[in-house]
């Protein structure tokens, strides 16, 4: 069966920062995929993140490339497989230079917390109780 994968793709300031900041996630770098101008974040078999420099980004657009400290254009939400494991994911992010962006959300069956990379694109963490989500 054919497996659908995801590729987000997001301008960055600086290639060779994020690459280091993702890795220190605990994410590799596709290094076929990746140049000077281009990270290529594994982050699952199924999701990749490409960072691009603005100008490599503005390649693939003609819109204006929004400044992602100042104006939000998307929510990145990866799902983790315990409270702890968005715990752990959010708080390496902090450690490698990224911002919390708000506390964290508990409801009980589900747990969330978000953190903001170098060049401010926001990443959310959640956790939810499996057996909520089958019911």
């Amino acid at each position: 069966m054919y497996q659908q994968m995801i590729f987000v793709n997001l301008a960055t300031n600086d290639v060779e920062a994020s690459r280091k900041f993702f890795t220190e996630l605990g994410y590799t770098i596709n290094p076929q995929f990746s140049t000077d101008e281009c990270a290529c974040v594994v982050i699952s078999d199924t999701i990749v993140a490409m960072l691009l420099s603005r100008s490599h980004y503005g390649n693939f657009t003609k819109k204006e490339i929004v400044d992602s400290t100042k104006s939000s254009e998307v929510l990145v939400c990866l799902s983790a497989e315990s409270r702890e494991k968005v715990d752990e994911l959010v708080d390496k992010a902090i450690a490698a230079g990224g911002t919390g962006t708000r506390d964290a959300i508990d409801q009980g069956f589900m747990y969330g917390r978000s953190f903001d990379d170098l060049d401010g694109h926001t990443w959310e963490v959640v956790w939810m109780d499996p057996a909520a989500v089958q019911g």
